[in-house]
């Protein structure tokens, strides 16, 4: 059984699920630059200051009843709506949540906004660089080849001895072979003390 949640939580996920249907409402496709415009007409459909909801956004300031009241009024929620959830306990609905591109809170926002910043100032390198980590957790991992012993030196042939023709060692079959081939004999380096 859940243990029973305070009402200033509720509150908060409430507000933040009234945002994102605000935004859902507004815009189809929300980048973070229209996200951060819409923020200040949500708190205009408040009556409220834009910092002042970054702040409640950012758990510094609690919704009291007063402040409750008005943000049903201003979006047509029917009073003590504000008190009791309506969500998955992160302002959005369940089935909702797994189907949104919007970020649900302040840390995807973050995200978002770096990735857009990285993407914005070198699209290429970044493209390569997300698509390798997505791969990452995309593509299931390939089981881990059997690893050889690196192979002793060679020894310099005696004078006038012919030395046979070197063959090249074969090609890596995938990616994840070159990785490992390339790691083989790097030490990690040590931290400063």
């Amino acid at each position: 059984m859940e243990a029973p949640r305070d009402v200033a939580a509720i509150r908060l996920d409430n507000a933040l699920l009234l945002f994102d249907e605000f935004v859902q409402a507004t815009v189809k496709n929300a980048d973070a630059a229209a996200l951060r415009g819409l923020e200040r007409r949500f708190a205009e459909r408040l009556q409220i200051q834009p910092s002042y909801w970054s702040q409640i956004k950012g758990r510094s300031r609690q919704i009291g009843e007063r402040l409750a009241r008005q943000f049903e009024q201003n979006c047509r929620k029917p009073v003590g709506w504000m008190d009791e959830p309506h969500g998955t306990g992160n302002g959005a609905p369940a089935d909702a949540q797994a189907e949104s591109p919007l970020p649900r809170d302040d840390d995807e926002r973050f995200i978002v906004g770096l990735v857009l910043t990285y993407y914005r100032r070198h699209p290429q390198r970044a493209r390569t660089r997300l698509l390798d980590l997505l791969s990452e957790v995309l593509v299931p991992a390939a089981p881990a080849a059997p690893v050889t012993p690196a192979a002793t030196p060679p020894v310099a042939p005696a004078p006038g001895v012919l030395r046979p023709a070197a063959v090249p060692p074969p090609a890596p079959a995938s990616d994840s072979d070159l990785w490992r081939l390339s790691q083989r004999g790097v030490a990690p380096l040590k931290g400063k003390r």
